[in-house]
């Protein structure tokens, strides 16, 4: 009940459509009881002593009656779908925004299929619940107490006979309802299992196919699926049944009302007119108790939904603008970590005491093996994840005592995963910055060394690329994602392994185009190649969390340390004697690289 009276807020703005709605509704469930009573009067005063003048006045009577109860019925009908589609408008955009505020960690844990369906199969279980079950609940209290009024007044002790039944009904609802609302909620739980068993095969289709495990994929896609048929008609079973045994409750309704309504016939107690109006006043009230066993299906199947949509809701972005954030103002691009400590669990630190200072223009490179903590530590800096312990400063202000909006827009990040947007390659690079002249949209895909390829295309930079950037490589899309975070004119740039898929020359003209146009702006650059770090104002190796070696690059080379033996492996071909920890990192830095002979 906390979970429905939650969703019914949303209703609150539509409350004048919901009421017209009710009225709408309740005027012409009052022409299905006028129905009943036209066939009485028709038996009685027109059939009975035979007066065919009468006999077509009912006729149309009832005819007129059945176009009324038609027509509210059908502005009914289509109200509750108008309120209903308000409300899924309202709640999914809720559940878009609350999403796109929610902490990295949150899309750490969660499935992507998982909360697709959330967005898709649950809000539209809420909608059919919204826009057809507030209605029929309604209208069903309405007509079942209206029956049960107008036969009293008809005939007590017919209508006691007839309700006889009622509790056995009654009853019927009440098991279902307890029994069907667990098995709603795993269906829905499962069909998220499904959806993200099929967005993880279509997102890897390309290794699904290189590897050849298009039957391994289908048997995982055929088990989880089978799992959510299975419990669908274990669900359809008990439903069936219960609903089945309704129908027989209710006919045995009618055969006590045949069997005890004839007897008072042939009395002459009770007229065929009367007896014939009673039994169709026995569907009015059978059809909504039965109604309701349909309802406690919707019912449940719209908790157990929103359930779901609610558990995202409810989610507490870990990281958000404290009470009192101030606004940060443009930043020079002073970056300082003082003794930061972070994990993404309590006691597993993942970068621990770290102190880094980078003043404004310089560029600082961080190399370090796989799991050493590089790509954590520059998370966060826009605050993706919050510092456990220590500070971070921009500009001396920390971070966490700023609004995000105005710490993230003055940041720009390139990451070694590219990710492109299905729209033309302008809006691509200026996504950061949409207002972005055209001139410097063209001028930061020069020094990306991008613009030569857009202006051979077909449209230029108005050609449309593909979802994900299908249709572009891998050095393709990331030269884009360079000029998309240059084009920002953000005073911090992050260069997260961004050269990794580049070719020697490209990457040599980038570097060169870097030195000019970050020669302003503080850089942190992730890099496992030393060409692209050597020139770095500083240099420092991680390991296993902690800074082990900081300096320049021909400083560090001398120190004989982790940066040396690196050099040693990249530059001068030295890979023959050297002791397991060099040897280990080794591997580490070619699994960095995509397996790329060292």
């Amino acid at each position: 009940m906390k979970t429905l009276f939650r969703l019914f807020r949303y209703l609150r703005p539509y409350w004048g459509l919901v009421a017209g709605t009710l009225l709408v509704s309740f005027v012409g469930a009052a022409f299905a009881f006028v129905q009943p009573q036209v066939v009485r009067w028709t038996i009685d005063r027109a059939i009975t002593p035979g007066r065919w003048d009468l006999l077509l006045r009912y006729s149309f009577m009832y005819i007129g009656a059945a176009l009324l109860l038609g027509l509210f019925l059908a502005a009914a009908a289509y109200l509750t779908q108008y309120v209903g589609q308000r409300v899924i408008y309202d709640l999914r955009n809720d559940l878009y925004v609350h999403m796109q505020r929610l902490s990295f960690s949150f899309f750490d844990r969660a499935a992507t299929g998982d909360l697709m369906s959330r967005f898709t199969s649950d809000v539209d279980m809420v909608n059919m619940f919204l826009s057809t079950g507030i209605v029929i609940a309604v209208g069903s209290v309405f007509m079942l107490a209206g029956a049960i009024a107008i036969m009293a007044s008809m005939n007590m002790e017919l209508t006691l006979v007839s309700l006889s039944v009622l509790p056995f009904l009654v009853f019927s609802v009440d098991r279902l309802a307890r029994k069907i609302r667990p098995m709603f909620l795993r269906i829905q739980q499962q069909m998220g299992k499904v959806a993200s068993v099929l967005q993880e095969s279509i997102a890897g289709l390309r290794v699904v196919r290189a590897f050849g495990q298009e039957e391994e994929e289908s048997a995982k896609f055929r088990k989880e699926n089978e799992e959510y048929r299975q419990r669908q008609i274990r669900t359809l079973r008990l439903s069936t049944f219960y609903n089945t045994f309704m129908t027989f409750t209710s006919n045995l309704a009618i055969a006590l009302l045949l069997w005890y309504g004839g007897r008072e016939v042939i009395a002459g107690a009770l007229s065929v007119g009367e007896l014939v109006a009673f039994n169709q006043y026995i569907f009015t009230l059978v059809m909504p108790v039965r109604m309701f066993g349909f309802l406690i299906t919707m019912v449940q199947r719209g908790t157990a939904s929103s359930l779901r949509i609610f558990e995202v809701l409810d989610t507490t972005p870990e990281v958000t603008d404290k009470i009192g954030a101030i606004v940060l103002p443009p930043v020079q691009g002073h970056v300082k970590f003082d003794h930061v400590t972070f994990g993404y669990e309590p006691g597993k630190p993942i970068i621990e005491d770290v102190s880094l200072d980078a003043l404004p223009g310089q560029t600082i490179a961080v190399l370090g093996g796989t799991g050493s903590g590089k790509s954590t530590l520059v998370h966060l800096i826009p605050r993706f994840y919050d510092v456990t312990g220590g500070s971070l400063t921009i500009d001396g202000h920390d971070v966490r005592d700023v609004a995000l909006e105005s710490l993230r827009t003055q940041v720009a990040i390139v990451t070694q995963d590219t990710f492109l947007f299905s729209d033309t390659i302008r809006n691509n690079i200026a996504y950061g910055r949409p207002d972005a002249p055209k001139e410097e949209v063209v001028e930061a895909a020069r020094a990306a060394a991008i613009h030569d390829f857009i202006e051979n295309l077909p449209d230029g930079y108005d050609t449309v690329i593909g979802e994900r950037g299908v249709g572009l490589s891998g050095g393709q899309k990331q030269r884009l994602a360079i000029a998309r975070a240059l084009v920002t004119g953000a005073k911090i740039v992050i260069l997260d392994e961004s050269t990794s898929n580049l070719d020697a020359e490209t990457e040599a003209k980038i570097r060169a185009a870097f030195r000019r146009l970050l020669r302003d702006r503080t850089s942190i650059v992730i890099a496992q190649r030393l060409s692209t770090v050597r020139d770095a104002d500083q240099i420092v190796v991680l390991d296993e969390g902690r800074i082990v070696e900081r300096g320049k690059h021909k400083g560090l080379v001398e120190q004989g340390g982790i940066y040396s033996q690196i050099y040693n492996l990249q530059f001068k071909g030295k890979d023959g004697a050297m002791d397991l920890k060099y040897g280990l990192l080794r591997k580490d830095i070619a699994e960095e690289r995509g397996g790329e002979r060292l």
